[in-house]
């Protein structure tokens, strides 16, 4: 009778995740099929009536993106910003991470304070004397000076959640390597990454999707040439109003790949998320 209820019990838990997540990917689907519909058909009805008209369904959306230079050029400007950025922050951050946790140097702990500091200053105070200190350097309406600021802003968060990640790892298994000779660089690169591959996947997660998913740093820091694909969208939504035909295809383009690259890495973003909870 107990394996009975459990297994009832099992079995509308596992109806409510399926039930909540197809509630989560209808708007998902919504945006996918509109991608796939004439701007014609759009006006006429809303997304579900390809389910009762499946002929309104076609690809000619995403070869006219395919020809819209403006939208082609900002995802690959997306691209060559949120790479660089995440990869930047996750390679800082641990090296940084590390080195608060294990390594004795003067003004670690004032330095990390300042660090933790740093995590309630708000993006928009550093804006203008950014953009101000950008002009003069020649970053300004670049894809390099994008790069920095995001970097910089998120570097005080990935070093806080490294370095108390790393500061978890058994004391007495450092010593043991330090013993057998390893060098720390090699402590970092061999034992200390493994082992924190969790957090640090989780970290790329958080530090792509944000940089991915930015307006307000690239509409100030981005020229037309430089800009990625959330202020193109916006920029072709003022031009051309309903031009759904364009943006729906491209909109869907911005939001699938942040949901390929949580995929990818799934694994390890629940354990790592697991991880710190257990800690």
């Amino acid at each position: 009778m107990n394996a009975v209820r459990r297994g009832l019990g099992n079995g509308v838990v596992q109806a409510f995740l399926v039930i909540v997540g197809l509630v989560w990917m209808t708007p998902l689907a919504g945006l996918f099929l509109s991608s796939l519909r004439s701007a014609e058909d759009t006006a006429k009805g809303g997304w579900w009536t390809v389910f009762t008209s499946p002929g309104q369904l076609s690809f000619d959306n995403y070869s006219s993106l395919l020809q819209n230079a403006g939208i082609t050029q900002a995802f690959w400007n997306t691209v060559l910003i949120s790479v660089p950025a995440t990869l930047l922050v996750v390679v800082i951050a641990a090296l940084a991470g590390y080195a608060f946790a294990w390594l004795d140097f003067p003004g670690r702990e004032g330095i990390f304070l300042v660090v933790v500091a740093l995590l309630v200053v708000p993006v928009q105070i550093g804006l203008l004397p950014v953009a101000k200190l950008f002009g003069q350097l020649g970053l300004f309406g670049t894809i390099p000076g994008v790069v920095l600021f995001h970097v910089a802003y998120g570097l005080p968060f990935a070093v806080f959640l490294l370095r108390n990640y790393f500061s978890e790892m058994p004391k007495e298994m450092l010593e043991a390597a330090r013993m057998d000779g390893g060098s720390e660089w090699r402590i970092f690169t061999r034992l200390v990454l493994p082992v924190g591959r969790p957090a640090i996947a989780s970290l790329a997660i958080f530090q792509f999707l944000w940089v991915w998913n930015d307006m307000l740093v690239a509409l100030l820091f981005a020229d037309s040439a430089s800009q990625p694909l959330t202020v193109e969208l916006q920029s072709q939504i003022r031009q051309f109003g309903s031009n759904i035909d364009v943006l729906a295809p491209g909109a869907f383009v911005s939001l699938v790949v942040p949901v390929v690259v949580f995929f990818a890495f799934q694994r390890h973003f629940v354990q790592g998320v697991m991880a710190g909870s257990v800690k």
